[in-house]
Formats: structure tokens, C-alpha cells, sequence
């Protein structure tokens, strides 16, 4: 039974809004300025570069640590998994919905990112962040990258977890792959606002400033 309580730990850990209190050290509410998230690219924009990466690093653990500590707990078979990828998916809920914020939050991707650290295969999660960084630096738009790692999230995660992710009972990481159905799901639900900028023409792009502007 203790091992049900790794996914509370992990929307705990996830709920911690540290954009928020980086703000806080520098005398503001990072929701009055830039787009108002509280995710390390509007703590970037709106903070500069040292916090923007503190504040990616910290984001980015709280999907990491709660996860790891669950996989060096639990067993290796399909109800560890399934409890490892609830605790992951629960540290993203805790960073997009935090109850010390009114249950508002950011938009997940570098916690995502720290879960999916823990959860996948060294080469997919590789596949992952070139895509990223790929799409980011051709189109300039964070938010596009983001949002075209989120839509191949699942398809190497597939095929990946199914050809090379056999786990200890010989079955292949089903709960992975629909954790990443719900994780990619999630982040371009949570970059609709984004969506409509670039249809608009008003998203902003890397090195230019924009009051409206979202991370």
C-alpha cells in the first residue's frame, strides 16, 4: 500500500509553483507580467536568463525526483509501471492545476520533461528533444516545438516501448505508452491560447519582445 502513495507525492512535489516564488525573490507576482504563466519561459522572459534557467531546472525536477524514487521502490512488472507512470502524470496535474495558485498553473513541459527522463528509453527521449529544439530553432516559436514534441511523444514512445521496452513479466509498456497519450494531450490542450496567436500572427517568437506573449 505504500507504494499508492508515491502518485500524492508526486502532484505534492509537482504543485510547487516555483516561478511564482522566483518572482517572489525579485519583489513580483510573475502573473502580472509577460503572459502571466508561471513557466520558465515567461520566468525567462520576464526574470532574464539566470532565473529562467533555475526555474526550468527546479520545474523539470518535480517530475523527475517523485518518479525516480517510485521506480527504485517499486517492482519491475506492469503494476510498478502503471504506478510509476501515475506518479508521473500526477506531478504534471500538481505543476498545470496547483492548489496553492487556485488550481492554475503552467503548462508542464519541463516537468513533463523531468518524468519522462525517468520513464523513457535514453534514445527516444533524445528522439524527443531534438524535435524540440528542431522545430524551436526553424520556426523560432518555443510553443510550436513544444507542441510538435508533444504529437511525437506517443508514436516513439509506441514504438520504442513495444519493440525495445519489454518489462520484467515480458509485456510491453502499455502503461507508458497511454501515459504519453494523456501527457502529449495535455500539453497541446494546455497551448490552445498559443495556437490561436499563431494563427493570429501575434505569437512571439524567440529575441523579440512581446507584452503578449505566453510560455
Amino acid at each position: 500500500m505504500l507504494l499508492w502513495l508515491f502518485p500524492p507525492l508526486g502532484f505534492l512535489l509537482g504543485s510547487i509553483p516555483f516561478g511564482l516564488l522566483l518572482g517572489r525573490l525579485k519583489g513580483l507576482d510573475i502573473r502580472d507580467h509577460g503572459s502571466g504563466n508561471i513557466g520558465a519561459t515567461n520566468v525567462f522572459r520576464t526574470l532574464g536568463k539566470g532565473f529562467g534557467i533555475l526555474c526550468l531546472f527546479l520545474d523539470f525536477c518535480k517530475g523527475f525526483i517523485p518518479v525516480l524514487l517510485c521506480q527504485l521502490t517499486i517492482p519491475e512488472n506492469s503494476l510498478g509501471q502503471s504506478i510509476a507512470v501515475l506518479t508521473a502524470l500526477a506531478a504534471i496535474l500538481g505543476h498545470n492545476y496547483s492548489p496553492w495558485i487556485g488550481f492554475k498553473g503552467g503548462k508542464g513541459i519541463a516537468t513533463s520533461a523531468g518524468a519522462l527522463a525517468a520513464l523513457m528509453p535514453p534514445v527516444a527521449l533524445a528522439l524527443l528533444i531534438l524535435i524540440f529544439i528542431v522545430v524551436t530553432l526553424l520556426t523560432k516559436y518555443v510553443s510550436l516545438g513544444s507542441m510538435a514534441a508533444a504529437l511525437a511523444l506517443p508514436l516513439l514512445t509506441f514504438y520504442g516501448s513495444y519493440h525495445h521496452g519489454k518489462i520484467a513479466d515480458g509485456t510491453w509498456n502499455k502503461p507508458l505508452f497511454i501515459f504519453t497519450l494523456i501527457a502529449g494531450g495535455l500539453a497541446i490542450w494546455k497551448h490552445r491560447a498559443n495556437l490561436a496567436r499563431l494563427r493570429a500572427g501575434t505569437e512571439n517568437k524567440i529575441g523579440h519582445k512581446n507584452k503578449n506573449a505566453a510560455s
